[in-house]
């Protein structure tokens, strides 16, 4: 009898094992569909919510662009008109007043180039680093330009001759650099 119930059990053990493995494969199938099924859908989404945003991101810039495209021309135009009034050609002949000596010309040159930046250096915002880079050098240049044409002359010396030495160091270029700063806020605005 014991025999009998040991074969008994044993088909009972055997039988449930075989139920239970039965049982897991079948759930590994359900899972793995599942998983395909959720992993199909992803990728289908996917691509949708892909070409969503980019066309959401291409919105934006546009709007930005709209909105950017005028501050971005002022800027422009506000740094053109301060690279020609910071130009010696104009800038000499606009502050000159019949009488002054070189120092008072100096002092009033300078005071108004850095008027002038002052008045502009926000506009950097709206320019690339290497257009504001070529700004900032043509006005340090100009700087530097009217310092070393000063230091050349007697204090009590007429702002005229100060203007001469100017011109000359000017016309000694191979290239002006304020059309050469010039040509370079124009290609901003080209890039535009």
């Amino acid at each position: 009898m014991q025999k009998f119930v040991f074969l008994n059990n044993s088909f009972l053990l055997l039988s449930y094992n075989m139920d239970i493995v039965s049982f897991l494969l079948d759930v590994f199938r359900l899972v793995l569909a599942g998983a395909i099924l959720v992993a199909l859908i992803f990728f289908i989404f996917k691509g949708y919510f892909d070409r969503y945003q980019n066309i959401q991101f291409r919105n934006y810039k546009i709007a930005l662009n709209k909105d950017l495209l005028p501050l971005k021309l002022q800027a422009l135009e506000r740094i053109t008109l301060f690279i020609e009034r910071i130009n010696p050609s104009n800038l000499l002949l606009r502050i000159h007043t019949p009488g002054m000596t070189a120092k008072q010309m100096q002092f009033l040159v300078l005071e108004d180039i850095r008027a002038e930046y002052q008045h502009n250096v926000t506009q950097q915002l709206y320019l690339s680093t290497e257009a504001w880079a070529i700004v900032k050098r043509v006005k340090d240049d100009t700087v530097s330009l009217i310092n070393s044409s000063v230091m050349e002359l007697h204090p009590e010396t007429s702002a005229v001759e100060l203007s001469k030495i100017v011109f000359a160091k000017l016309e000694s270029l191979d290239q002006n650099p304020y059309d050469l700063a010039t040509m370079v806020i124009k290609s901003q605005y080209q890039e535009l």
